[in-house]
């Protein structure tokens, strides 16, 4: 079987932790994982950038990696909001949580939710890309 090495156009990382979202941003781009990185330093943030853009495909990322662990609009905050969303924002923008916290309760809670494909820990690694990649997420 083939696999296709294709370039994701646009992925969205959601992370308060510069350090971290520089980190996988580089990867990202080391990797040609995708062609293009929207960054934002907020549930926030992401949430604006996703209403903005809900009409406009092409401004939608396919894969949006998001923290748990942040200010204000956290992971579980940003999920119950991206629920209510058109249903082209939902079908289109697959979550995938990236997140330092090993609380198991936090990551049961959020591992059911229907919109989180994938769990990883950070950092953000050139393998769990290829793993992304495989299994065409």
């Amino acid at each position: 079987m083939q696999t296709d090495t294709k370039a994701i156009d646009l992925v969205m990382l959601v992370d308060d932790n510069d350090t971290d979202n520089f980190i996988s941003k580089r990867i990202i781009e080391i990797t040609k994982f995708a062609k293009r990185v929207e960054v934002k330093g907020s549930g926030k943030a992401a949430l604006d950038y996703l209403r903005e853009n809900q009409n406009t495909q092409e401004n939608l990322p396919s894969l949006i990696f998001l923290d748990i662990n942040m200010p204000i609009v956290d992971g579980f905050v940003f999920l119950y909001e991206f629920e209510k969303f058109n249903e082209l924002v939902r079908n289109k923008c697959k979550v995938i949580i990236l997140s330092s916290s090993d609380n198991k309760r936090d990551i049961d809670k959020i591992v059911n939710n229907n919109h989180v494909i994938k769990f990883i820990t950070k950092p953000l690694t050139e393998v769990a890309l290829d793993e992304i990649k495989l299994n065409n997420i």
